[in-house]
């Protein structure tokens, strides 16, 4: 049988195109994120709410936040990779470090806007991501940090803003590890497959009924303090 010129060209960009495509998937997880230390002034804030390229898209909407970089924290390996993590044998979280203007939003914001963007009553991970890198925590740097995130469960607490007890974790930060470069601004650089992901994860839904029945106790997830930009 003759080849054509013109088949033979198509046959060979289309092996090209497969085998980019195998490759992408291989080693898309490879390489390293080049992020800018953040700049002076600048402070730092760590938190664990499931996916991070849902909790990083949800604070980069707070007002006075500069900007969320997706890593993992709270493990036991040195320089984790993504596909260790979802082993769930790392003992990491995908975490945010969350780079804010402390002249413009405090830390007890962070920490208040946090619990109104996850399901802290879930101990099993966050929405349909299950496993332990999937559940939530606040990664605290010093006393006071500490102290505050322990008053804002308290005052959830106390005031009956979950039908179900808080779990969420409050843990001292060891070690930030940044994810790799294709988690970085996902929401941004893939919006149709991060909308697709968003939507089929039943976080949003989830997320509708913990506010209103927290609405209910007079706690709404949308109050001055965690109101979005």
């Amino acid at each position: 049988m003759r080849f054509r010129p013109f088949s033979v060209v198509l046959f060979l960009i289309l092996l090209a195109v497969i085998g980019g495509i195998f490759y992408w998937r291989e080693h898309r997880y490879d390489e390293k994120a080049v992020v800018a230390p953040a700049e002076t002034g600048i402070a730092l804030a760590y938190f664990a709410g499931g996916c991070f390229w849902c909790t990083e898209a949800d604070f980069e909407k707070l007002a006075g936040v500069i900007e969320a970089v997706s890593g993992y924290a709270g493990g036991h390996l040195e320089n984790p990779t993504y596909p260790e993590v979802v082993k769930e044998t790392t003992g990491h979280r995908e975490t945010v470090e969350v780079r804010y203007d402390p002249n413009k939003v405090t830390y007890r914001t962070l920490a208040e806007y946090f619990f109104a963007h996850i399901d802290p009553t879930d101990a099993g991970g966050q929405f349909v991501d299950r496993g332990e890198s999937y559940t939530s925590a606040i990664f605290y740097q010093s006393a006071e940090e500490h102290a505050i995130a322990e008053d804002v469960v308290k005052e959830l607490t106390k005031t009956g803003a979950y039908e179900k007890p808080i779990v969420t974790s409050l843990l001292p930060l060891t070690r930030f590890w940044i994810a790799e470069e294709y988690h970085q601004d996902y929401y941004k650089k893939n919006p149709l497959r991060y909308d697709y992901y968003r939507g089929g994860s039943g976080r949003d839904q989830r997320l509708k009924e913990l506010c209103d029945f927290r609405a209910t106790k007079k706690m709404p997830c949308d109050n001055d303090a965690v109101k979005p930009r």
